[in-house]
């Protein structure tokens, strides 16, 4: 959750929006301190119990807007077998993310929230679903699937959440949509949130949205001229492998002075720590501190007795730290406006700065959106190797000895060089002596690999019938590689549209609907066009699932 707002301003605080007791202290516990703007405006007509239709784009706070008031009409450690709340998300990503929230935010209610998306085991699905759960949270296809097989009952939904609504109409979702909504409840709470509100997608907000609150939240626009001379760089990291890699890079880039910002309090104090058992002068900076623990801190950080500050947005608003020669984003800012506030805060006065950026795999999307605004490119590399770090080290070691040569008074050494010289040939002294000043360095003793990973394709929007093919009616190379077709044993006579096919695709893989080809439906069979290198992932996860509640032939198409 991003978009920490300056304490001594007069937003609300979460204790104002009307949450009870648990969240509080959950949202407390992970070190939360204010709602962004989506969440303000959002909870409290949803704790009211009111449908809600929100314009709001990726990374503003959303899932926190919608997931708060659904834990919030949960009833504390509840035994009901069927769910409470269902949420649905276009891509199994989206649905481990909320489904992720949702349990950190309702842990001291005992909440149990389900994921249900394609691609995981059908069977612990069902069992979870037979034990009991309060939310569920679904991508349409696997939801519908469920809905068929019985094994997924909607009778007793309160809430039904559409989150990223526009994505699901884009990827062929619209009629599962409607048949999931029309096995819930009439007098249940709907809420819809979409970055873009399409004419399609405003009518089915008219059809299944009772009265709603409407909720737009618009990017606000950079200042011109704001984003100063900062090389940019992205860092492609598993969450997991975050604290190692940050130390690695900044190993790599030997900062003279660097803000580390993240999201949370929590964050803060752990990494702060992490980076203390490396070998760093950090200090954590956040809005659980008094004003004389911040004092503190920025004396250390301008006297040169510390090197690095972790901080959250709201404890380091203002600072000016003139010796400031890099910023590291944690975590991709959720608003491109924090990130270019934040790289503001180096390349001042004609000076070159350094941004550095952590992106998970799954984030390219937020990152082209940030690359858009700033209006500069951001280059995304592999996080450095320990060949690299060696290598490194060594320069700064050749480098600090060039100063020495060049500038010391090395006479009264003079003696010891000479002494060994009779001894060992002249270029072993050598060797030696640079040994020792490149340990008494700080080199890192890192001997851990990183895992390199690349980012996840886009989420795109699903192609139109007939969008593969150009005017010359050839197959295109899907994705900008070689593809392949594929056959599936439904057709029109089974109700089969391209839409069904992208959905099901998309759902039960990690392609995305920009990845797929030519759509072909034909009375009793398909054809449709995937990437070479997933078509046998295609065609296992087709074989395993339901398109339209049937099951259907897959294979490579032999024409």
């Amino acid at each position: 959750m991003d978009g920490e707002r300056d304490t001594s301003g007069d937003g609300p605080t979460f204790e104002d929006l009307g949450l009870r007791p648990e969240l509080l202290a959950a949202l407390g516990a992970l070190g939360y301190e204010e709602p962004t703007p989506i969440q303000a405006e959002a909870i409290p007509p949803l704790v009211g119990g009111r449908d809600l239709l929100g314009q709001a784009a990726t990374g503003t706070g959303k899932t926190a807007a919608f997931a708060l008031p659904v834990l919030q009409h949960l009833t504390a450690h509840r035994r009901d077998r069927p769910p409470a709340a269902l949420v649905l998300v276009p891509t199994r990503e989206l649905a481990v993310q909320v489904s992720e929230a949702l349990h950190r935010y309702g842990k001291d209610l005992g909440a149990r929230v389900l994921p249900v998306y394609g691609g995981a085991p059908i069977v612990r699905q069902l069992r979870s679903l037979e034990h009991g759960v309060d939310v569920v949270v679904a991508t349409p296809g696997r939801a519908l699937d469920l809905l068929n097989r019985g094994s997924l009952q909607l009778g007793e939904v309160a809430t039904v959440v559409l989150d990223e609504a526009d994505e699901m109409l884009d990827m062929g979702f619209a009629e599962d949509l409607e048949a999931i909504l029309d096995e819930t409840p009439e007098q249940r709470q709907t809420v819809l949130f979409s970055a873009t509100m399409p004419r399609r997608l405003d009518s089915l907000a008219r059809r299944h949205l009772s009265d709603p609150v409407r909720i737009t939240i618009a990017r606000e626009k950079a200042a011109a001229g704001e984003a100063p001379r900062v090389r940019q760089t992205a860092y492609v990291v598993p969450r997991a492998a975050k604290p190692a890699a940050l130390g690695r890079i900044l190993d790599i880039e030997a900062p003279t002075a660097a803000i580390v910002f993240c999201r949370t309090r929590e964050e803060v104090d752990s990494l702060t720590e992490t980076l203390n058992g490396r070998g760093y002068r950090a200090e954590a900076l956040h809005g659980g501190m008094s004003q004389e623990q911040r004092d503190r801190v920025m004396g250390r950080l301008r006297g040169g007795t510390a090197d690095l500050l972790v901080a959250t947005d709201v404890a380091a608003r203002g600072l000016d730290i003139d010796q400031l020669t890099h910023v590291v984003n944690y975590d991709v800012p959720s608003a491109p406006e924090s990130y270019v506030h934040r790289i503001g805060r180096v390349g001042r006065a004609g000076r070159e700065g350094v941004a550095i950026t952590l992106a998970e795999p799954r984030e390219h999307r937020m990152l082209k959106t940030i690359e858009r605004v700033a209006g500069s490119p951001i280059s995304v590399q592999t996080v450095p190797t320990v060949a690299d770090l060696r290598a490194r080290q060594l320069d700064l070691t050749r480098g600090a000895l060039r100063e020495s040569l060049l500038s010391d008074d090395l006479d009264r050494f003079r003696v010891v060089v000479e002494t060994l010289a009779d001894e060992f040939d002249l270029m072993e002294v050598a060797l030696a002596a640079v040994k020792l000043a490149h340990e008494a360095g700080g080199a890192a003793d890192d001997d851990e690999e990183i895992p390199q990973v690349g980012f996840r394709p886009d989420s795109g929007k699903a192609p139109r019938a007939g969008s593969g093919r150009d005017a010359g009616g050839k197959p295109r190379r899907s994705a900008g590689g070689p593809a392949a077709r594929l056959f599936v044993g439904l057709g029109r006579e089974a109700g089969i549209r391209p839409g069904d096919l992208v959905g099901a695709i998309t759902g039960e893989t990690g392609l995305t609907g920009r990845d797929i080809g030519a759509i072909e439906i034909h009375q009793r069979f398909a054809l449709v066009e995937v990437p070479e290198p997933a078509a046998n992932e295609v065609i296992g996860a087709l074989k395993a699932t339901m398109i339209k509640g049937r099951k259907a032939t897959v294979r490579r198409d032999k024409a």
